[in-house]
């Protein structure tokens, strides 16, 4: 950690920063199930980390096609990591909690004129189960993680730490900075599991400073540090989470990282559907490019099974 005091912040920044830090480990997923997901071999039998960022990109690729905010895509990827690292779900189930959880966040976050019909989801994800199974492991998903569906999310941290830069930034510097670059890495992130250990502070900042970085605003370094010191988080953890973003990144933007694709869902979509379609199903939010610069609760245990 930096030797420098941490200096006071203007209100009410340091209490809203204060509230989300005190709240960000009771919605975290478990470590240990993370570790035994990223240690799974793909045998048919075990959730791989490799399926689970299958199913999060087409997560992704329905919160695009829909046209859903940051918040809920951040959401339902804290829903899903979180149900995984305490269950032992299925392969063949994955797609159903996976949706459910997706649904979860769409009725926690979004405006209730942009909630889809629970059949049309279905319909438009192109999976085979039926509305009554996403009711029952909606059920399931929400009874394991004990009702705690409105989580402290990366994203919120990102929004927060940046509101606070800009706040000591010059116009031309705001300009660099820009919300849906910054979310657009978030999302890229979202799609490896790895990331999903980290704190979501830890994380909103490594995205965050290494934006800084790659732009070249050495004078926000100090608010950086501020921002670092403010969050308790160490200087050996933000550099090695900013190294792991810097090379998610560039891997994102290598032609050879297959992107989430919501075109693929358009063929479902006949013209009578889409006249019982609401409009803003079809507000695509396109991911903006990325340049190359840039199961266990308890330790021992084996997890409940699904």
């Amino acid at each position: 950690m930096p030797d420098t005091v941490v200096q006071e912040m203007p209100s009410p920044f340091p209490s809203q920063l204060r509230a989300l830090l005190e709240m960000e480990a009771k919605y975290q997923p478990k470590s240990n199930g993370l570790r035994i997901i990223e240690s799974a071999h793909d045998s048919g039998f075990r959730i791989t980390s490799r399926l689970r960022d299958f199913e999060v990109k087409d997560l992704l690729s329905l919160s695009q096609f829909f046209g859903l905010s940051t918040e809920t895509f951040s959401l339902a990827v804290n829903l899903l990591d979180r149900f995984l690292s305490i269950m032992k779900v299925q392969p063949k189930h994955l797609s159903c909690v996976a949706l459910c959880c997706f649904y979860l966040a769409i009725k926690s976050t979004e405006d209730e004129r942009n909630i889809p019909l629970a059949s049309d989801l279905i319909r438009i994800a192109q999976r085979r189960f039926t509305v009554s199974d996403m009711m029952r492991m909606e059920k399931i998903i929400l009874e394991k993680l004990y009702w705690k569906i409105k989580a402290v999310t990366v994203v919120k941290f990102l929004r927060l730490y940046l509101a606070h830069v800009n706040e000591h930034s010059l116009t031309e510097q705001k300009k660099l900075l820009n919300t849906d670059r910054l979310e657009a890495q978030l999302k890229a992130c979202h799609c490896r599991l790895m990331f999903s250990k980290a704190k979501p502070s830890l994380l909103a900042l490594a995205i965050l400073s290494l934006e800084i970085q790659e732009q070249k605003l050495h004078e926000l370094r100090d608010v950086v540090q501020n921002l670092q010191q403010f969050s308790m988080i160490a200087d050996r953890d933000l550099f090695v989470w900013r190294e792991m973003v810097a090379k998610c990144l560039a891997e994102y933007a290598s032609p050879k990282c297959t992107k989430p694709n919501h075109q693929k869902l358009k063929w479902v979509v006949s013209g009578r559907t889409a006249q019982q379609l609401k409009h803003s199903y079809y507000r695509i939010a396109h991911l903006p490019t990325i340049p190359e610069a840039l199961h266990t609760v308890e330790t021992g245990s084996d997890p409940r099974q699904i």
